[in-house]
C-alpha cells in the first residue's frame, strides 16, 4: 500500500547550481511591443514528466489569457547562461526566464524585475522563498525544494558485509565503509563526475553540516566567511584527501557529472553518490534501476558540536525580465505553482515540491526518509556564494583532486576572491 508523506514548510536559503538539462535551442526576437505575446526561456523538458508538467503550467496560464501566445525557448543547459546573457546584453532577450536560484538568480538581480507585492499572496503557500530574495525583493516562486542527499546501494554495502540498513553516521566510519568497499568489491566508493567543476559543491553543500557549527554555518550562508578558518580548510582537505585515498571512479576530472556520473551509480558501479532531490538524479530515477536496494543517508558527523542538518531549498523559478510584461509574466509565474500542475509533477517527476499543502503519494522509502528530515534542513552552502567565487570553486576543485594546488593555496584565493 502507498504512503503519503507531507512535505513540511522550512525556511530556506539560496539553491542549488543545477537541477535540469536538456533540450533543443531555438531562437527569439523578445518581441516586447506584442502584448499579445509572452516569449518563455528555459533549458527544456528532459523527460515525459517534465513535458507533462510544462503543459499543465500552460493550461493553468491560458485560463486566464486565452489570447495570449506563449513561445517557449528551450536552450542548452550547458550554454543557458551565457545564451541568456548575449541576449539581454543585445536587447534581444526573453520576456520571462528560468533561474536556478540562489547564486545564478541573485548574481543577475539587477536584470530581473522585482514581483515582491505580486506573489505576495501565494507567500504562504510554499516554501523555499529565500533562494529568491535578495535585497528585500521577491524576484520569482520556488517551484521544487533542491538539496543534495547522499544515495547509497544496499546491495554494494551487504556485498561488502556492511550493514545494509545502518549506513555511517561518522566520517571515521565512512572511511572506513570506503576502505571496505575498495578491499571487497569491485566498485568505487563513490561516484563522481567533475568535469564541469562541480564536485567539490556537491561535497561541501553535502557534508558541511557535520564539518561546521550552526554558527558557523548559518554565518555561512549570512556572508560572513573566512576561508582561512580551521573548517573551512577542513572542507577542502577532505575533498583532497577523498581522492588521494580512491574514493572516486577514474578518471572523474574527466567524466560528466550529468548524467555520466549518475548513471555509474545507477548501474551499480559505485556504492555511494550525492545526488539531488529534484529535477533529475533522485530518489525516482535511481529507484526505476535499484528499487528496494536504493538507500538514503544523512551527512556525518565530522567534527564535535555540530547538529547534521538535510542539505536543502527552493529550487528553480520563473524571473520577469521585461518590465512592460510584469502582469503576465507574474501569472506565469503563478501557473507555473499550480497545485494540480505540482502535485501531478511530484508523483510523475519525482519532485519534492515547494507547495507544502501537496502530499507526496509514494511507497519509495528514501523519498519518506528525505521528507521527514526537511524540517531541520538547511540552505546549501555553495549557493551563498557570489559567482566569481564559485566559478574559481569549480577550478581549485577540479585541482585539487589531482594535487595540483595546495589546501593553504586554494584557501587563500577564494579568500582573496570574496575580498
Amino acid at each position: 500500500m502507498k504512503r503519503f508523506v507531507a512535505p513540511f514548510a522550512i525556511g530556506m536559503g539560496a539553491v542549488l547550481a543545477l537541477s535540469a538539462c536538456g533540450g533543443a535551442a531555438t531562437t527569439t526576437t523578445g518581441d516586447s511591443a506584442d502584448d499579445g505575446k509572452l516569449v518563455v526561456w528555459n533549458w527544456g523538458s528532459s523527460d515525459d514528466a517534465a513535458a507533462a508538467y510544462q503543459d499543465a503550467v500552460l493550461a493553468a496560464f491560458n485560463e486566464k489569457h486565452p489570447d495570449v501566445e506563449v513561445e517557449i525557448v528551450s536552450q542548452p543547459f550547458d550554454q543557458y547562461y551565457t545564451l541568456l546573457g548575449s541576449a539581454i546584453e543585445a536587447g534581444t532577450g526573453p520576456d520571462l526566464a528560468l533561474f536556478n536560484g540562489g547564486t545564478q538568480l541573485k548574481s543577475r538581480a539587477d536584470q530581473i524585475v522585482p514581483v515582491t507585492d505580486e506573489l505576495a499572496d501565494i507567500k504562504d503557500q510554499l516554501a523555499g522563498w529565500p533562494a529568491f530574495e535578495d535585497g528585500g525583493e521577491t524576484y520569482s516562486a520556488p517551484m521544487f525544494l533542491q538539496g543534495f542527499p547522499v544515495y547509497y546501494n544496499k546491495a554494494i554495502f551487504a556485498e561488502a558485509g556492511l550493514d545494509p540498513e545502518n549506513p555511517p553516521t561518522t566520517w571515521d566510519e565512512l572511511s572506513d565503509a570506503c576502505d571496505t568497499i575498495a578491499s571487497e568489491t569491485d566498485v568505487s566508493c563513490f561516484a563522481l563526475g567533475n568535469k564541469e567543476g562541480l564536485g567539490i559543491e556537491f561535497f561541501m553543500s553535502g557534508f558541511g553540516s557535520g564539518i561546521f557549527t550552526p554558527e558557523e554555518y548559518d554565518a555561512w550562508i549570512d556572508g560572513e566567511r573566512d576561508w582561512e578558518s580551521e573548517h573551512a580548510k577542513q572542507v577542502l582537505q577532505l575533498w583532497a584527501d577523498t581522492s588521494a585515498d580512491g574514493w572516486y571512479n577514474d578518471g572523474a576530472n574527466s567524466t560528466a557529472m550529468f548524467n555520466d556520473s549518475f548513471d555509474l551509480f545507477s548501474g551499480g558501479s559505485a556504492a555511494m553518490v550525492i545526488g539531488l532531490s529534484s529535477g533529475i538524479a533522485h530518489w525516482k530515477q535511481f529507484d526505476d534501476f535499484l528499487g528496494e536496494d536504493l538507500g538514503f543517508m544523512m551527512p556525518v558527523t565530522v567534527n564535535d558540536g555540530t547538529t547534521l542538518a538535510l542539505p536543502i531549498e527552493g529550487g528553480i523559478g520563473y524571473g520577469v525580465l521585461n518590465q512592460d510584461k510584469v502582469e503576465l509574466g507574474v501569472d506565469w509565474i503563478k501557473a507555473t505553482v499550480d497545485r494540480d500542475a505540482l502535485a501531478d509533477y511530484s508523483i510523475a517527476g519525482g519532485q519534492i515540491v515547494s507547495d507544502t499543502t501537496i502530499e507526496l503519494e509514494t511507497d519509495i522509502q528514501s523519498a519518506q526518509d528525505i521528507v521527514a528530515e526537511l524540517p531541520g534542513s538547511k540552505p546549501l552552502l555553495h549557493t551563498a556564494l557570489g559567482g566569481d567565487t564559485l566559478d574559481l570553486l569549480h577550478r581549485l576543485g577540479q585541482q585539487l583532486l589531482v594535487g595540483e594546488v595546495t589546501v593553504d593555496d586554494a584557501a587563500s584565493q577564494l579568500a582573496a576572491s570574496e575580498g
